[in-house]
């Protein structure tokens, strides 16, 4: 089994690899802007056999005892582990991640989902009998009830790029344990890992069919797997917009959804906050995968009494970020992962500025001859109604908005069309509390960024629908059926 790219992808459909029907297309580095690898351009025809070869190995697959399938995931987990370093260089080029990113979050952590879901779970769970009184269909009687998690089928993954191992995991893995097969349609711009997984997954002895891999980055290869009669449910990461348009044809088939879209994270940070911990913590969005993370904090609401140091702090700790080659041991911010999303970041820039934001760190390119860099950038000042404090922007850039008093931070926090994670700083554990109670949002971090990665994960709003991680995935990727009989 070969742990780096290969100069022809091949596609991986029913057990087999398959040449694509489109050709190949260059998958680029964004640090160097060499060339990685060549994938795979499935056709229309290609991704409808993926989901027929899923769909045929789904009843064998279903019917394999929980136990079977969980080592099938463990051994895969060990495969991942086993080829780390080669992983991590492999994700590195694709994405411009650090290495430290590279190998702790992005293969690390898709090697420990696999290990996660390899954890067989009850599947059912009795319901305590009821006493039902007399009605039209008999006499009153005890029932008895069984709740039962059952797959819910074919799942298409459509995957996001920012991470390239642990967002595919987080689908692939719960969804094999609990006895679905898989067709996965990874992000154009960084597919190559993706079939690396699916190599550990054929190594660990996963049978034919069950795991499928499809890429290209014609818009009709996602569209074939959406739409696929032979899919029941779909599984997407990215972008509200791609993510209503599935939701759409999902509904025309009442398909089942888990969507993970965009966010515009408050990060409400109070008088009596810990200002370091506020700044290491927002901080993260102009490091962590350059700031390409829904999750990301990025638009922080500060209040009065602590605005001008908040700005102050955040803007030295901005200037003091290594900007440049991910492989180089003292670079903190890679590259963006394209030309043209660079030059999206930067426009939102230029946008805030017109809008009469104060750019006080950041805002011009890197002095870079090659490579997709966006300095970290703050912008102060800002208002709530700012293009910058509205719209996604998925860069290293953070909007600081001022507000005076507890309900105010409330009411602009929840003024958006996101609900995904919000964050609050206050030395008032009490309030910190009650705060985070009254953010509609899926999450909300108190006095740190951390996760806890068995806590549902998953937005309100625009930012999504459903929940996953941990137990909660278990949920998300199975039908609950009832089994009820006379006591």
């Amino acid at each position: 089994m070969s742990s780096k790219a290969v100069d022809r992808q091949r596609l991986f459909v029913g057990g087999s690899w398959v040449e694509p029907d489109g050709g190949y297309y260059a998958v680029i580095d964004p640090a160097s802007e060499e060339t990685v690898g060549w994938a795979p351009e499935a056709s229309r025809d290609q991704v409808h056999a993926a989901c027929a070869a899923a769909r045929e190995a789904f009843g064998p697959w279903s019917r394999t005892a929980p136990e079977e399938r969980a080592a099938v995931l463990a051994r895969a987990a060990d495969i991942i582990h086993g080829h780390l370093a080669p992983y991590a260089e492999l994700a590195q080029a694709e994405t411009g991640a650090t290495m430290g990113t590279a190998r702790g979050m992005q293969v690390g952590v898709g090697a420990a989902r696999f290990r996660r879901y390899a954890r067989v779970e009850p599947a059912e769970w009795a319901i305590p009998p009821q006493i039902n009184e007399a009605g039209p269909m008999g006499k009153a009687g005890v029932m008895g009830a069984l709740a039962v998690r059952q797959p819910v089928g074919v799942v298409a993954c459509v995957t996001s790029y920012n991470n390239p191992w642990a967002n595919p995991a987080g689908k692939i893995a719960p969804a094999l344990a609990m006895g679905n097969t898989v067709v996965v349609k990874p992000a154009p711009q960084d597919p190559l890992s993706v079939y690396r997984m699916a190599e550990a997954l054929e190594a660990a002895g996963a049978p034919a069919g069950v795991v499928n891999v499809v890429s290209g980055r014609a818009v009709e290869v996602g569209e074939a797997a959406v739409g696929s009669r032979d899919v029941d449910m779909v599984s997407f990461t990215g972008s509200t917009a791609v993510g209503q348009r599935i939701a759409e044809a999902c509904g025309r088939d009442m398909k089942r959804q888990l969507m993970e879209l965009g966010g515009k994270g408050a990060a409400l940070v109070f008088d009596d906050a810990d200002l370091g911990s506020a700044v290491a913590g927002i901080g993260t969005t102009f490091s962590f995968y350059s700031g390409q993370i829904c999750t990301a904090p990025t638009r922080v609401l500060a209040q009065r009494g602590v605005y001008d140091r908040l700005v102050e702090q955040l803007a030295a700790y901005a200037r003091r970020l290594t900007v440049g080659d991910p492989r180089e041991a003292s670079t903190i911010v890679g590259p963006v992962i394209s030309a043209e999303h660079r030059d999206r970041v930067e426009s939102y820039v230029e946008a805030g500025r017109k809008e009469g934001a104060v750019v006080v760190a950041g805002g011009e390119r890197p002095p870079y001859e090659r490579g997709f860099y966006v300095a970290p950038t703050l912008l102060a000042d800002c208002s709530n109604d700012m293009r910058v404090a509205r719209e996604e922007i998925f860069g290293p850039v953070v909007s600081v908005i001022p507000f005076d008093e507890e309900e105010e931070g409330i009411a602009l926090a929840n003024d958006t069309d996101y609900g995904l994670i919000d964050y609050v700083w206050s030395g008032d554990v009490a309030r910190a509390f009650r705060v985070a109670r009254r953010l509609r949002a899926g999450g909300v971090g108190v006095n740190t960024v951390g996760r806890n990665m068995e806590a549902p994960f998953g937005g309100f709003k625009k930012s999504g629908v459903g929940r996953d991680v941990g137990s909660y995935a278990l949920h998300a990727y199975s039908e609950v059926q009832a089994i009820v009989w006379p006591g």
